[in-house]
C-alpha cells in the first residue's frame, strides 16, 4: 500500500475488479441507473465524459462499462470501516396546531443563518419563535420530531389527507451531542444496547428527564418545504437529487468524491456486497471508509437503519487516469 504524498496518513491501493468479493453477482444494471441520477452534475471532464458514455447504455452492458471506464481505488486513513444506516421517516401531522398536533417543525429564521444562534433548550423554551409563521406544520410525537431533524429530511402524512414533504433547511451551528452516548455515560445502557428505538421508548416512558435528555443536544435543525417532490421519489440528497435505497450513500466529500459509485462490503448480521454512489453527506460521516445507507422510507426503513452498525471495506471507483493520479509521483 502507498501513502498519499499530500496527507501521509492517507494511503490508496489501486485493485482489481476480481479483488472485490461478491462483483459478479450485483445488480450493475441497478447501479447504473442510479449512478446516471447525478453524474451529470459532476463538473470535472472526465467525470463528465464517463457520464455521457453512462447515458447512452443499455443494462446489459453495466457491468462492462463500470470495468472499462473505473479502477477500484481503497482508500484508508488510520480508522477502522463503519458502516450504519440511516432513512426518510414518516410522521403524522397536521397543518393546525391542537391538544394532540403540538410540536412545530420550523422553517429557519434569519438571524439564524451565519453564525452559531441559540441552543435547542433556548429555541424551544424563550418564545423566540412565536407568531412569526415560522411553522411548517405540527406533528403528535417530539421523539420523532427529534430523530427527523437527525436524519434531515422526511415526510409528514396530515390528518387532513396528503402529505407535506420536508428537507432540510439550515441549523442553529451548535454542536451535536449524541443522546444515545449521554445514556451510556449515565449508566441507564451499555453502548451494545442503544438505538433509536431504545431512546425514543426511555423518553416516552420518563417525560420530564426525556425532555433533559433532548436538550443535551444543543444542535437544532430547521426544514424547508419540498413543494415539488414526487411522492414516489426518495428525499433530497447533498446532490439535491432523489436518493435510492440501498444504492444511495452518504460520504466524507474529503475523501470520495460526490457522484461516484463505490463498491461496499459490509459485514453486518446479513453481510451485504454492492455497488452504490455516494451521493449524500452528514455531519458525523467522517473518514475514508465511513459510509451512511439510505435504507428507504418510513418505519421498517427506520428499523433496517437502527440495525446497521456494520464493519468491511468501502472502494470508491474511480476514472482511470484520475485512480492513477493518486498514487506518489515515484511508482
Amino acid at each position: 500500500m502507498r501513502a498519499d504524498h499530500r496527507d501521509p496518513q492517507v494511503t490508496h491501493r489501486i485493485l482489481d475488479f476480481s479483488d472485490l468479493d461478491g462483483w459478479e453477482d450485483d445488480n450493475h444494471a441497478a447501479a447504473l441507473k442510479v449512478f446516471t441520477e447525478t453524474c451529470a452534475d459532476m463538473t470535472e471532464p472526465d467525470w463528465r465524459n464517463i457520464c455521457a458514455v453512462a447515458q447512452s447504455l443499455r443494462r446489459e452492458e453495466a457491468k462492462s462499462f463500470f470495468q472499462l471506464f473505473f479502477r477500484p481505488v481503497e482508500i484508508t486513513r488510520n480508522q477502522p470501516a463503519l458502516f450504519t444506516g440511516y432513512y426518510e421517516p414518516e410522521l403524522t401531522g397536521s397543518r393546525h396546531p391542537d391538544a394532540r398536533f403540538r410540536y412545530p417543525l420550523y422553517a429557519m429564521p434569519p438571524e439564524a443563518r451565519g453564525g452559531p444562534w441559540l441552543t435547542r433548550r433556548e429555541i424551544l423554551t424563550s418564545g423566540v419563535m412565536d407568531n412569526r409563521g415560522l411553522e411548517i406544520a405540527w406533528v403528535d410525537d417530539p421523539v420523532e420530531l427529534f430523530f427527523l431533524q437527525i436524519q434531515g429530511s422526511g415526510r409528514i402524512r396530515l390528518r387532513e389527507g396528503g402529505s407535506i414533504r420536508v428537507g432540510y433547511g439550515g441549523a442553529n451551528g451548535q454542536p451535536y451531542r449524541s443522546v444515545g452516548e449521554e445514556l451510556v455515560r449515565r449508566g441507564v445502557y451499555s453502548p451494545h444496547q442503544v438505538s433509536a428505538k431504545v431512546i425514543g421508548n426511555w423518553v416516552r416512558r420518563n417525560p420530564e428527564e426525556g425532555q433533559e435528555l433532548l436538550f443535551h443536544n444543543p444542535s437544532y435543525v430547521f426544514f424547508r418545504k419540498l413543494d415539488d417532490m414526487p411522492d414516489g421519489r426518495g428525499p433530497l440528497g447533498a446532490m439535491n437529487r432523489s436518493l435510492t435505497p440501498m444504492r444511495s450513500i452518504a460520504v466524507d466529500p474529503a475523501y470520495t468524491p460526490l457522484g461516484a459509485p463505490v463498491w461496499l462490503e459490509a459485514d453486518g448480521a446479513v453481510p451485504m456486497r454492492r455497488l452504490m454512489v455516494a451521493q449524500d453527506t452528514g455531519s458525523v460521516i467522517r473518514g475514508a471508509q465511513r459510509a451512511d445507507i439510505f435504507t428507504g422510507s418510513g418505519a421498517a426503513a427506520g428499523r433496517m437503519a437502527g440495525r446497521m452498525r456494520d464493519t468491511g471495506r468501502m472502494v470508491v471507483l474511480m476514472p482511470i487516469q484520475r485512480a492513477y493520479a493518486l498514487l506518489p509521483g515515484d511508482i
